[in-house]
């Protein structure tokens, strides 16, 4: 059997995302692909932060203006 270059390192990829083995996606796949149900395992969010500042008149702590400033409705 033989994969395409493409496809096998975009698993390979995926894996290593994921910090799993590339049998393990693999194995995924097909359960998707042969209708078996959901992927086993556990969920993993990736959280990711920005820097960032407020700017001058946002007010988080009121919903309407922040909508009326994001509209530019101001």
């Amino acid at each position: 059997m033989e994969i395409a270059d493409r496809l096998f390192r975009e698993a390979k990829r995926r894996a290593a995302e994921q910090g799993t083995s590339l049998r393990h996606v693999i194995e995924d796949a097909l359960r998707l692909y042969l209708g078996r149900g959901e992927v086993q395992g556990d969920y993993r969010l990736t959280w990711r932060t920005e820097r960032g500042r407020l700017l001058p008149g946002v007010r988080l702590d009121d919903r309407d203006a922040l909508h009326d400033l994001m509209e530019d409705r101001t």
